[in-house]
C-alpha cells in the first residue's frame, strides 16, 4: 500500500455513506485506491461499498449530558483515535476525507497526528457538530452549499464549494427529462424518508390520500417506503381507498423510482436534496423535527426559496393540509414542471468530479511532502 490512495471516513447513515460512495466510484475511475473506515454499523444499506477494504474503528455519539455519558464518549473516541492511528500506519493513505458524524472523528484526528492531508465534506446547509470540531484541524473543507451556516469566517481560505456528490445511478437517471402528468393520466407519487421518516409517513400519508377525490385516487400510483411493522396497515389503508400502491421496506433502485415520480414526498436529508436536484424532481419536503441544528429545515428552506419544492414543517402538517397540497399539485402540471426546472438548476451533477479533484490535490500535497 502507498500514497496513491484515499481513506474515506463515513458513518453508517445514508447522508454520510452515499456521498462517500459516489466519491469512491469516481476515484476508482481515476485509478486511485479507496479504503473505507466506518463504525460498527458499517454498510448497513447494502450498497456494496466500492473500496478495496472496509475497516472499523470505535466511535461514539454524545448521547447525554451527564458526566458519566461524557466520560464514556471521550473514552470511546480515544480508543478510536488509537485504533485509527495504527490503521493509518499500515495503510499509509495519501489523504483522509471525512463525511461528518462522530465516526469520522477518530480517523481525522489520527491523520492530523500522522501529518496526512485531510478534508471534511459537509453535506448540509449547516455545519454539523462533529465537523465543527474538526474544521479547524483539517486541510480543506468541502461544502455542498455556497453558504454554510456555523462555518467560521476564519476558515474561509480552506473552504471549497463542491456540491454534494451523488451516486452514478442518479447521474444516469438524470438524463430522463421530467414530464408532468396531465389531468387524465396516471400520477406517480413517491414517498420515502429513512427509518424515522418511514414511520411518520406511514401514519400521515394514507389519511391524506383518503381525502382526495375519487378521480384523483384512481389516477394515483403510490410507491412508498415503510417499516416492516407498518406494511400491512398501510397496504390495507390504500386498498380501502382504492389506490394502487407498491410498498417496500427499502428500495435499492431508488434513483430510478425518483426519476419516474411526478411528485416526491419525503424528508429533507442532504443526500435526498442532492439527488432530487440532480434529477430535477419536485418534492414536498417535511424536515425531520427536533434535528440538531435544524439542518433538514435549512436544507428544505433553500429549495422552497428557489421555488424548487415545498417545505411544510411536521408540526403544521395535518392530513387536510397534505391532502390539499397533493390535490392542488396533481391538478397543476405547469407548477410541477416549473418546480422541476428550478430543482434541476440547483443540482450539482459535477460535485463528485470537484470533490475527486480536491482528493487528488491532497494526495499531491502528501506525495510532495514525502519527496
Amino acid at each position: 500500500m502507498g500514497d496513491k490512495s484515499v481513506m474515506l471516513a463515513a458513518g453508517g447513515t445514508g447522508g454520510h455513506l452515499f456521498p462517500a460512495f459516489a466519491l469512491a466510484q469516481e476515484l476508482g475511475r481515476r485509478g486511485v485506491a479507496v479504503d473505507l473506515v466506518t463504525d460498527e454499523r458499517g454498510d448497513r444499506y447494502g450498497t456494496g461499498f466500492p473500496a478495496r477494504a472496509i475497516h472499523t474503528v470505535p466511535a461514539a455519539t454524545l448521547a447525554g449530558r451527564s458526566p458519566v455519558a461524557a466520560a464514556k464518549t471521550i473514552l470511546a473516541l480515544s480508543n478510536g483515535v488509537r485504533a485509527a492511528y495504527r490503521l493509518l500506519g499500515r495503510v499509509r493513505p495519501g489523504a483522509v476525507i471525512g463525511f461528518g458524524g462522530y465516526p469520522t472523528f477518530p480517523p481525522l484526528v489520527a491523520a492530523k497526528l500522522r501529518r496526512i492531508p485531510t478534508a471534511i465534506h459537509e453535506a448540509n446547509a449547516v455545519l454539523g457538530r462533529a465537523n465543527r470540531m474538526l474544521a479547524p484541524r483539517v486541510s480543506r473543507i468541502a461544502t455542498s452549499f455556497e453558504q454554510t451556516a456555523l462555518l467560521s469566517e476564519k476558515l474561509a481560505s480552506r473552504v471549497r464549494f463542491t456540491g454534494n456528490p451523488v451516486r452514478d445511478a442518479v447521474i444516469d437517471w438524470s438524463a430522463r427529462p421530467y414530464r408532468a402528468a396531465e389531468a387524465d393520466e396516471p400520477f406517480n407519487l413517491l414517498v420515502f424518508g429513512g427509518s424515522q421518516g418511514a414511520r411518520y409517513f406511514s401514519e400521515a400519508v394514507p389519511p391524506a390520500i383518503e381525502q382526495l377525490t375519487l378521480n384523483q385516487r384512481a389516477r394515483l400510483r403510490i410507491v412508498q417506503q415503510c417499516r416492516e411493522e407498518d406494511l400491512t396497515d398501510v397496504r390495507n389503508a390504500y386498498a380501502a381507498s382504492g389506490v394502487t400502491a407498491e410498498l417496500q421496506t427499502f428500495f435499492k433502485d431508488l434513483p430510478e423510482r425518483m426519476a419516474n415520480a411526478h411528485l416526491v414526498v419525503g424528508r429533507a436529508g442532504a443526500s435526498s436534496i442532492a439527488e432530487l436536484t440532480v434529477l430535477g424532481r419536485p418534492a414536498v419536503l417535511v424536515p425531520l423535527p427536533h434535528a440538531v441544528d435544524n439542518d433538514q429545515l435549512r436544507n428544505a428552506t433553500r429549495l422552497a426559496d428557489a421555488s424548487a419544492g415545498w417545505c411544510i414543517e411536521q408540526k403544521n402538517l395535518s392530513a387536510e393540509k397534505l391532502c390539499e397540497t397533493i390535490s392542488s399539485l396533481m391538478e397543476r402540471p405547469t407548477v410541477l414542471s416549473a418546480a422541476s426546472s428550478a430543482a434541476k438548476q440547483l443540482g450539482r451533477p459535477d460535485a463528485v468530479v470537484r470533490l475527486a479533484d480536491l482528493a487528488e490535490e491532497l494526495i499531491g500535497v502528501r506525495m510532495a511532502n514525502r519527496a
